[in-house]
């Protein structure tokens, strides 16, 4: 971080290294997020500053068509290959642009103005499987699910009463998700098929499709 976030907004640089550099070969390409197409849940602007800048696969997706469920449709339209160059400027848009980034051919930075609100953290960013056009994952869980989590495993009534709540009306699809994921960690497997087929029934697209997978997965 370049900056503070006076007026919703502050400065970043990203350093991406090459395949040839000792942070990608130490560290992988993952770390990177390299080769992992994913969307924003903030808009922002970037620059090529330094070095020949990273490539990426570009795409467009309609983020109100869909739940968010690993495996959904994702409807992604391809756009086209494009270096960061430096002296490069490019916006991407929140719950639209999705890329797929490749490693430059040598270490580069780029600069990012990233725009803040403080709900974003409750609209989700996707990976993608551009191979069979579906979601494949959630990459941003916030720190109540986690908590959510802990509670519920730390056992006692008012724990339990809260995750059943949660899951029954939370305005957050991934939060009434993880309420029934938390659930499941305390039952047998007898007990974690009644809840998932109950969270089948729960009217939530993303719960229900979700439950049908756990239930796949574990018969």
């Amino acid at each position: 971080m370049l900056s503070g976030t006076a007026g919703g907004y502050f400065l970043r640089a990203n350093i991406w290294p090459g395949e040839q550099d000792h942070a990608f070969r130490a560290s992988g390409g993952g770390s990177f997020v390299y080769g992992t197409p994913h969307d924003h849940n903030f808009d922002f602007l970037t620059l090529g500053y330094f070095g020949p800048g990273y490539v990426s696969d570009y795409y467009e997706y309609d983020y109100e068509e869909v739940s968010g469920w690993s495996g959904e449709h994702a409807g992604l339209r391809f756009i086209e290959r494009s270096t960061l160059s430096p002296g490069k400027l490019m916006f991407y848009r929140a719950h639209l642009d999705v890329h797929s980034q490749l490693p430059p051919k040598s270490m580069s930075v780029s600069l990012n103005v990233m725009g803040i609100d403080a709900a974003q953290g409750w609209h989700d960013q996707y990976r993608f499987d551009p191979a069979s056009d579906t979601i494949s994952a959630v990459l941003n869980p916030t720190s109540t699910e986690t908590f959510l989590r802990l509670a519920v495993g730390l056992g006692g009534d008012e724990a339990l009463d809260l995750a059943e709540r949660f899951g029954g009306s939370h305005p957050s699809d991934r939060m009434r998700w993880a309420s029934f994921e938390a659930r499941a960690l305390l039952l047998d497997r007898e007990g974690r098929d009644a809840l998932w087929r109950t969270a089948e029934l729960s009217g939530n697209r993303l719960v229900a499709e979700e439950a049908k997978r756990r239930r796949r997965e574990n018969p």
